[in-house]
Formats: structure tokens, C-alpha cells, sequence
């Protein structure tokens, strides 16, 4: 049951994905909608695994905010990284930071390939053309999905 809220967000991630990489933009409706999902999941992993979830999500929160406020980090980037926290299982965190580190260096591998194809540079998505940028969501799916992937085949 506790890998039942990601696996419900798992459209969600691959749909977030898509826009950033595509328009570099997280939208509230998508962060609503997980947020959402996980409202409804919380009879189903119990009111105290949703409280840890909720304290690690504030606490990323706060901690994307700061980068936010630096202007490292977009503000969608800051509503998803906190929400993503919430379909994580609490005894999994030290498991998914390294999921997410390697998620976000595949990201910029695949960023940095496609931004070598002269094309795609000039014509392809807003994510390809921006200088100085990097499309979170698209981490914050892949280190979604292989998360869930990897606690999936442990059990």
C-alpha cells in the first residue's frame, strides 16, 4: 500500500515531463492534481506515514524555496520537488536522493545530447533552446518512476 500513491502519479509524473521538457513550465493544475492524489491516498498508507511525508515534503519546501529565492530554481520546480516528496516512502529517502541525483545527471546528459543536434537547438522545444536552464520535471519523473520501479522489484 505505500507505493500506491506513486504508482497513481506515475501519468502524472510522465505528463509533467513532457511540459517542462517541452515548455519549461510546471503547472499549478499538475501540482494540485498530485497533491490531490495524495489526499486521497492517505487512508490507504495511514495518517502517520502521511504526517512524515508531509514533514519531508515542508522541509523540501522550505529548502527549494531558499534556492528559488537565490534564483536557482524555478517556482513550479519548488511546488513539485514538495509534492513529489509526499508519494515517497518515509523509510526510502536516503534510497531516493540517490534515485533523484542520478535522475537529474541523466537529465542533463539527455539535455546536453539533444542540445547538440543544431535542429533542435534552433527550432526544437523551449527546454533544447534556453541557455543556463534545466526542465526539473523531467528529473523529478524519471527519479519517480525509478523509484517505484526499484521498491516494486524489492518486493
Amino acid at each position: 500500500m505505500q507505493l500506491l500513491p506513486l504508482l497513481l502519479a506515475a501519468p502524472l509524473l510522465v505528463w509533467i515531463a513532457w511540459t517542462d521538457f517541452r515548455f519549461m513550465r510546471i503547472r499549478n493544475s499538475a501540482v494540485l492534481a498530485a497533491i490531490g492524489i495524495f489526499i486521497l491516498t492517505v487512508p490507504l498508507i495511514g495518517l502517520e506515514e502521511a504526517m512524515q511525508r508531509l514533514l519531508a515534503a515542508a522541509l523540501i519546501f522550505g529548502v527549494a524555496f531558499g534556492l528559488f529565492a537565490a534564483r536557482m530554481m524555478g517556482g513550479g520546480d519548488v511546488k513539485m520537488g514538495a509534492a513529489l516528496t509526499l508519494f515517497i516512502p518515509s523509510g526510502t529517502y536516503a534510497l531516493f536522493a540517490t534515485v533523484f541525483s542520478a535522475a537529474i545527471l541523466a537529465g542533463i546528459a539527455l539535455i546536453l545530447t539533444l542540445r547538440s543536434v543544431p535542429i533542435l537547438r534552433r527550432t526544437g522545444p523551449v527546454s533544447l533552446r534556453a541557455r543556463g536552464t534545466f526542465p526539473m520535471g523531467l528529473a523529478f519523473a524519471l527519479a519517480g518512476l525509478a523509484h517505484l520501479g526499484v521498491l516494486a522489484s524489492a518486493s
